[in-house]
């Protein structure tokens, strides 16, 4: 069975907006290495049409990192969508319709972590309707002061901290599973 792992470059006042404009000064080989490790631990990859459209037009341009293309490429995608009709990326499935039956087949027939880069909206749906297994957060020690925080607008929902750490940059990796109570 797939567990659905999502993971977010966030600042400290909950922004995960455009992180390409304030997460880049922290980047480092210890952040390398987790973001590595979770491309590499993927079985599949699941989105929101945006991202979908944002990264299929970028990472499929010859001006992108080849390597990252090829791998991405070469990973299954899934575009949670009620717009999306069709999607021209290699390897990527639309799920509409009845959505939260198409995630949980999904889980049902991946063997290994479905991952999640960005996607906000989702991930508060997945959250919502109990499908989101492990909540990755790179916070970052910066105040952007706007753009669209990760929880806006979102009833509550217990999490356990399962793992932390702190980069030399001041970084936390903190690692979340939704606690049942």
């Amino acid at each position: 069975m797939g567990k659905i792992v999502s993971s977010f470059f966030i600042s400290v006042d909950g922004v995960v907006e455009s992180p390409d404009k304030w997460h880049f000064p922290y980047w480092n080989d210890e952040m390398g290495a987790v973001v590595q490790a979770g491309m590499q631990s993927a079985a599949a990859m699941l989105m929101g049409r945006k991202l979908y459209e944002e990264w299929a037009g970028y990472w499929t341009q010859t001006d992108s990192d080849q390597d990252v293309a090829k791998a991405l490429g070469d990973t299954r995608k899934y575009v949670v969508s009620s717009t999306l009709e069709k999607a021209d990326w290699a390897n990527t499935t639309v799920i509409s319709g009845d959505v939260a039956a198409g995630v949980r087949a999904l889980k049902d027939e991946i063997d290994g972590e479905i991952q999640m880069s960005g996607s906000a909206t989702t991930v508060r749906w997945l959250l919502a309707n109990g499908l989101l297994d492990e909540l990755n957060l790179l916070v970052h020690p910066i105040v952007v002061g706007q753009g669209q925080r990760l929880f806006e607008d979102t009833p509550a929902h217990p999490l356990k901290l399962v793992k932390s750490e702190t980069f030399t940059t001041g970084v936390l990796n903190l690692r979340y599973v939704p606690d049942a109570g």
